[in-house]
Order: C-alpha cells, then structure tokens, then sequence
C-alpha cells in the first residue's frame, strides 16, 4: 500500500507517543542530551550529537509537530516554484538512522537538568539545547491578534496554514487590487524574507493580474539587499511595487482593521489593500520567555563560544531565538549554530575534543525564477558575541547568467541543508 506524507506523519505522532512513556533502557547509562524544537537548530544538533557520538549519548528531541514545515523557500511556494509538501520534513531519518528518540509533545519550561511538558510530566537531562524560533509582539498592534492572523490577515512568519491562506488570498484577488506587506522592525527572522515575498507574489500578480499592485510599508529605512532588490524589481516588476520607509510611516504600523481590510501607520495615515500581510514584530520562542532565558529583554543572551545561556546554566539556546550577536536570523545561521553547539555540548558530556567555533550564513533570495541574489558572511566566538569576520553580496548590475547561477545556487542549498538537517 502506497504511503502519503499525511499516513506517514500520522505513524510517526504514534510511534512518539509512545516514546515518550517508553523508558530508553538500553541507553539510559549514557549522559542524556534533550533538544527541544526540531527546525534547521534543534533537528541538527540532535543529529549530529547523536551521530557523532557513536552511542555515547542518549539524545531526545521533543517537538509537537510531526512534520517540520521550513520557513525558508516558503516565499517560493507563494511564487508557485515550490509545492507546499516540498517544505515539509519528517524525524523519521533522525531516529532510524542517528538513534535519535522523538517525544511529540509541547515543551512548556526548561531548567537546569529539567524539561516540563505541557502535560505536567518532566524530563531529565545532563544538558539541554533550545531552539524555540520566534514568537511575535501582538501587543504593539491595536486591532490585530493570533485569531486575525490566522483567519483574516495572516503573518505567514511561522510557515504553515497561513502560508496556505496568504497565497489563496493573493490568487483570489481581482485583478487592479493591492496587497499590502508590512514588514517588521529590527531584529527579525529572515531579513530579506519581507522582500522576497514581494517579489515572489509580484511574479503571480505580472503573470495573472498584471494591473494590481503592492504596497510594502516598511518600519525601517533601510532593509537587507535594497539595492539589489529595488535593481530587480525595475527590471522585472517596472511600477508594480512600492516601498515606503519607516520616514513616511513613522516607524511603521500603529493599528490594523480586519473588517475595513485596512492598516494605520504610527504617522497616521491609512491605507487600505485586498490582501495584507502583516509581519508583527518578533522576540524568541515562548519558552525561552517562559524559562527565564530571556531575562527583561526579547532574545535569550549566550556565550557566543557555546551558546550556553548566561541565565540558566546546562542549557544552551540558538537560532532565532538568542541574542547571537552579528549574525543574522536565518535557517542557515540556526543550522550553522547547531554543529558548534553539538560539538560543545557532546565534548562537554563524553570528554570528547571539541573543535574551535566557527560559524558562516548566506542568504538566498528569488527576484524572479530565474533573477536570484546573495549575501552572506563568515564569523568567529568573540570575547562577548558572535563577530562578523568578512562578508560578501551579489554585485549590482550582473550579467543574466550570473543572477541565474545564484538562483540555482539557491535550489541546490535548500535541497543539500534539508539533507544535512533531516536527511540520513
């Protein structure tokens, strides 16, 4: 009988239901490790932990989600380049290949040697690593909250149901009309994912409603590859997308008005759109809140050596949600992290070597199929954060071939970090 990823998915919320209240006797000697969140971070330090260790680790991931569902590329499904299954990943590789145990449930609070489930049971450990991504500011925005954005006007930030709904809305929309981006401010996941997603649903709009328009009210003056966007859009998208900067704004988006299908800027001008995509500001991951990890502030602060918090010994935090210095938000930065922190952690545990940290990001973005751009950067453990050490970005007014090669060059690395990530 032919599986589907649904079947397959559902198998595997079985089979780590069953985990969960499965002693691991065999193992239960060996220092315990629990990763929580199964992204591009928490997915590839539990691989590599596991794998590298060669048995001397008893490695736990807990995750709600059956499937993860990438964020990057998903603004390449909204421009129908990708189908929706080719974001989704399963565990299954994980724990048939690396030993690694799957718990599927919600991880609510984490302290030192412990982990708190939403059902009240715990787990314990001799270390643990969060990785929670991002959660969003709700509170900033009068009129716009969870159940707006996943009915109405959705973020489509955490790639999912909403990703689905904003590109049905984007389809269903009469040709001449305007959706409305709003991109957040600073930091933020992806910093060139707002602009990217315009030009992925300006390549829907010039192919089936060439007179409509779109309309990005920005809470910043300045954003990630501007130079090399706007170049594009001329190119590709001549008069179709406006961006205004946080000067005309404001600094942003004061209110929204689900019914109106409207947004206010702090400056006090509304504009009203078909479709809006609101991007709320973001902090970390509600547990990284919820455990203390964040102190007063929205990121979690690290040792930028391994990532261990400065605030609860024994648990180190990564990806989106730490305050990681000059490193960008990014599945590339969290998958990157993953492998310094799998090292330090698996050294610290099994008296292993532990290798110099070393740490790398690109960006990939599609202007058109075929119109791709980067940046990207190395950097280094600093005495205090992460530290940029040198960086590179497409240049400006390539020739066709090159924006070409860097498109594809983009394929290739979605294809080759869900391999490194979930692959065997």
């Amino acid at each position: 009988m032919d599986m589907t990823r649904r079947d397959t998915a559902k198998l595997a919320l079985a089979a780590g239901a069953a985990t969960l209240f499965a002693p691991n006797v065999a193992r239960a000697a060996n220092p315990k490790l629990i990763v929580i969140g199964g992204g591009p971070g928490g997915a590839t330090v539990a691989k590599y932990a596991a794998r590298d260790s060669k048995g001397a680790l008893d490695v736990t991931l807990v995750e709600q989600n059956p499937m993860h569902t990438t964020c990057f590329f998903s603004n390449v499904y909204l421009g129908d380049a990708f189908a929706f299954d080719d974001l989704s990943h399963s565990y299954d590789n994980l724990v048939n290949a690396h030993g690694v145990n799957m718990v599927y449930a919600r991880a609510e609070k984490v302290e030192t040697g412990r982990v708190t489930l939403s059902d009240g049971s715990t787990l314990d450990a001799d270390a643990i690593v969060v990785a929670p991504g991002i959660d969003f500011k709700f509170d900033l925005y009068d009129g716009y909250d969870e159940h707006i954005a996943a009915t109405r006007i959705p973020h489509a930030y955490k790639a999912g149901p909403q990703t689905q709904l904003l590109k049905k809305q984007v389809k269903a929309m009469e040709d001449g009309g305007t959706v409305i981006i709003c991109p957040p401010p600073n930091p933020y996941r992806c910093p060139p994912g707002p602009y990217e997603r315009a030009s992925m649903i300006a390549k829907i709009l010039k192919a089936e409603k060439p007179a409509s328009k779109i309309l990005i009210l920005d809470s910043k003056d300045k954003h990630s590859k501007q130079g090399l966007f706007q170049e594009g859009w001329e190119k590709h998208y001549p008069g179709m997308i406006e961006w205004v900067p946080a000067e005309f704004t404001g600094g942003g988006i004061a209110s929204v008005d689900a019914k109106g299908m409207s947004v206010t800027t702090i400056e006090g001008e509304t504009f009203e759109g078909n479709v809006i995509n609101m991007i709320p500001a973001q902090k970390a991951g509600m547990i990284a809140t919820a455990s203390g990890l964040t102190g007063e502030g929205d990121w979690a602060p690290i040792r930028p050596d391994t990532f261990e918090s400065t605030l609860v010994p024994g648990v180190h935090i990564l990806g989106d949600a730490c305050a990681q210095g000059d490193m960008p938000k990014s599945g590339y930065s969290a998958n990157s992290q993953a492998k310094v922190v799998a090292n330090a952690v698996r050294a610290s545990l099994t008296g292993s070597r532990a290798f110099p940290p070393r740490f790398r990001n690109t960006c990939w973005s599609l202007v058109a199929d075929d119109w791709g751009i980067k940046v990207g950067a190395d950097y280094v453990a600093g005495d205090d954060k992460v530290t940029k050490t040198e960086g590179f970005l497409s240049p400006a007014d390539a020739e066709a071939e090159l924006r070409a090669a860097t498109a594809a060059e983009g394929y290739d690395w979605y294809a080759a970090i869900a391999q490194d990530t979930w692959g065997a």
